[in-house]
């Protein structure tokens, strides 16, 4: 059952290659987070806009937020060399 409160997951989870992802295990894990995302989205937009928030600018600040997450396929910047004298 799909609705604006409750949207279902995508039917199709593409990977990098184009092929949709098939193996029942990561189908059943992307749909509870699509589920738990979702809610957690939902909760976030509703406050800032019942605390005064124009809702368009909310939509822009969340469509930033999803923008700017780093990708978990690059790699992590080099670790910093320790400091001299072990001072963090």
């Amino acid at each position: 059952m799909s609705n604006a409160a409750n949207p279902s997951p995508p039917t199709v989870w593409p990977g990098p290659d184009g092929q949709p992802v098939s193996c029942r295990e990561k189908l059943k894990v992307l749909a509870e987070n699509h589920a738990e995302a979702s809610q957690v989205l939902r909760d976030v937009f509703e406050d800032a806009v019942l605390m005064g928030v124009d809702e368009a600018a909310m939509r822009r600040i969340l469509h930033g937020l999803l923008d700017s997450l780093p990708s978990p396929r690059l790699p992590a910047p080099p670790a910093r060399p320790p400091l001299p004298g072990g001072a963090a």
